[in-house]
């Protein structure tokens, strides 16, 4: 109870925060709508599995080194950069004309991911995004207290890859819904384009 005051304030901060439209957005929706539910719920614990990633350096006192370090954190924003422009390439490269007009959505050959490089498409993307590690190093140096214990600390931390896990996977099950999937595949060569594009501006928006 002590501790409420701060972390429904941490609990405001990180709702608004998951919930703006990003990298990790980007890509649950492109895994939902190509891959499909079972994947798509994958790439979202690799998001929600990332979270405590940047708690832990966070509470190890890594965050305070990179906010120390410009350079450090420039490399990190160029190979978070770089990862999203590949993601963009393999969407753009991925989006291939039916070959005949009686090609369907059924019929199109999409290779079937693993649930390891879909857990792990989801944790590189929220991992390495430069958004996602400004915010926890705003909020474990301007919002929680230096007095708050460790263990208090890996509670919000816990909280918030849970309720990063929960945003995600009710994404998922939305955006996969057969309604949905077959409204964006009806124009599937155009959605895959469309979603290169915005990883390939996000990575550009990452780095400048």
């Amino acid at each position: 109870m002590n501790y409420l005051d701060e972390f429904l304030l941490i609990a405001i901060a990180h709702f608004f925060a998951v919930a703006s439209p990003g990298p990790d957005f980007a890509v649950v929706l492109k895994q939902s709508i190509q891959q499909g539910r079972r994947n798509a719920l994958w790439t979202s614990a690799g998001v929600g599995a990332a979270i405590l990633l940047h708690v832990g350096y966070c509470v190890l006192g890594v965050a305070l080194i990179l906010t120390q370090s410009p350079n450090l954190f420039m490399a990190l924003k160029y190979v978070a950069g770089a990862y999203l422009a590949y993601l963009g390439v393999q969407a753009l490269r991925a989006a291939k004309p039916p070959v005949n007009k009686t090609d369907n959505i059924e019929n199109k050959a999409t290779p079937q991911e693993s649930a390891w490089h879909a857990f792990r498409r989801g944790f590189l993307t929220n991992a390495l995004n430069p958004k996602a590690t400004l915010f926890f190093m705003s909020l474990f140096t301007l919002v929680i207290s230096v007095t708050t214990p460790t263990s208090v600390q890996i509670v919000y931390g816990v909280y918030m890859a849970l309720a990063t896990w929960l945003w995600f996977s009710m994404l998922s099950l939305v955006l996969s819904k057969p309604s949905v999937r077959a409204f964006f595949q009806k124009s599937g060569y155009w959605f895959d384009r469309g979603i290169g594009v915005i990883l390939i501006a996000l990575a550009i928006r990452v780095v400048i």
